[in-house]
């Protein structure tokens, strides 16, 4: 039975962990966080108490962990999987992270014999296997891995050399905290003018104008319903990803202007105390910052 290794059980680790299962995959995982491992186990992945037991569990290992910090600790860290990787092994960062730590991972791994590549998730977890994944580094190993990939994705690109796909990544997530932000403050404002923001979101979607992107309705549906509390994609993910990308573009000699404002804006939300709570809840920041909130 072909086998493959999710580092970090939790929303996304589990979602692509069904994917597979109902391939008839054999699925392992390995998580820090006891409820994580928990209820990766209960969904039927055989979860391991160590990344070395996972290594050594399958040749074919998916990260979903929050940033650049914890992949580095994870994969090149003391006991990480690089410890007990066979050669040969793929180790696949689906995460969203910082390039320049990606080809320190990916030199790392070449020294042991192991591949690895960059393939962040485009698309939503609702929408597995409709996803689109950029992908960085060897062709040949992405070549290897990409029947595994397209169980779980309809478009598997090859963008370069590694740190490529998570470019791509974090552009999309600036262009997704632009429309964030944009929605956030045309709600807040609608408030301010005298129009309830659950009705502007009802008359602008039936428009089936241009501005009615996928994002904007599900933004919008959650700002008429008052539902934060149960994130598709938490302020706090957002305000990382989106300084991610601000420092690339920085550190390219591409200052970015609208970049900057919408990274103010997440971190000014995350100060507010929103930061566990969905994207859509930042209309209210603004809201707090025209009261003099802090």
């Amino acid at each position: 039975m072909e086998t493959v290794g999710i580092v970090g059980t939790g929303v996304m680790g589990r979602t692509v962990g069904a994917a597979f299962l109902e391939h008839g995959l054999s699925v392992h995982g390995y998580d820090a966080f006891a409820s994580c491992r928990e209820k990766g186990r209960d969904m039927g992945i055989a979860m391991h108490g160590s990344l070395g037991e996972l290594a050594r569990a399958t040749d074919r290992i998916i990260l979903f962990l929050p940033g650049p910090t914890e992949i580095a600790a994870c994969v090149s860290g003391p006991e990480g999987l690089l410890d007990s990787a066979a050669p040969g092994t793929v180790i696949i960062d689906m995460c969203t992270s910082a390039p320049h730590t990606t080809r320190d991972m990916a030199k790392a791994a070449k020294q042991k014999g192991v591949d690895y590549l960059d393939a962040p998730v485009l698309g939503r977890p609702a929408t597995v296997g409709k996803w689109a994944l950029p992908v960085g580094g060897d062709i040949e190993a992405c070549r290897r891995v990409e029947p595994l990939l397209r169980l779980i994705a309809a478009h598997v690109v090859h963008m370069g050399d590694s740190g490529a796909g998570h470019k791509v990544k974090l552009l999309n997530q600036m262009m997704f905290g632009a429309i964030n932000g944009m929605t956030a403050e045309m709600m807040a404002v609608a408030q301010k003018v005298g129009i309830e923001p659950g009705q502007l979101y009802d008359v602008i979607t039936a428009s089936q104008a241009g501005t009615v992107s996928n994002l904007f309705r599900e933004l919008g549906q959650r700002v008429s319903d008052e539902r934060y509390g149960d994130p598709t994609f938490t302020v706090a993910l957002l305000a990382k990803d989106v300084r991610l990308g601000v420092d690339m573009a920085e550190q390219a000699g591409a200052p970015p202007l609208l970049g900057r404002t919408v990274d103010f804006l997440n971190r000014t939300s995350c100060a507010q105390g929103y930061g566990d709570e969905d994207t859509s809840v930042m209309w209210k920041c603004l809201g707090n910052l025209w009261k003099g909130g802090h």
